[in-house]
């Protein structure tokens, strides 16, 4: 079953066919801090570039410097040409959605449900029987 589900489901990891590509034409040009490595194949206008994921495919996962280089953005990889940080800027870290690190807003059903009482001149709206 294993076998199968390698060969035909792509949310468990690469498959067998961009293992082989991977393999016999991917040309690595670097790898982040998650351990997603980064291929490419080709030069110019044909090039094809993809990432094989470190742990469970969520694109969310990839850092803005190599996402910029991913969809062409910039010529080269940050592996040759590193972004220079921005004193503005935040450290950047992958979407938490769906985790336990989520932001969860008060009076959200994760949160309990409870919300603040209304309070001043709120009237609950009653319909017209």
């Amino acid at each position: 079953m294993g076998l199968l589900l390698n060969i035909f489901t792509w949310w468990r990891g690469p498959g067998y066919g961009t293992r082989l590509m991977t393999w016999r034409f991917g040309q690595e040009v670097g790898r982040d801090g998650a351990g997603n490595v980064y291929y490419r194949r080709g030069a110019g206008h044909t090039e094809r570039r993809w990432v094989i994921y470190n742990g469970v495919p969520e694109a969310t996962k990839i850092p803005p410097e190599w996402h910029l280089w991913m969809h062409k953005t910039v010529a080269l990889p940050p592996s040759e040409a590193p972004l220079a940080p921005r004193v503005w800027e935040r450290a950047w870290s992958p979407n938490p959605t769906g985790t336990a690190l989520a932001h969860v807003p008060p009076g959200s059903l994760d949160a309990g449900g409870k919300r603040a009482r209304a309070t001043g001149d709120y009237t609950a709206w009653v319909p017209e029987d």
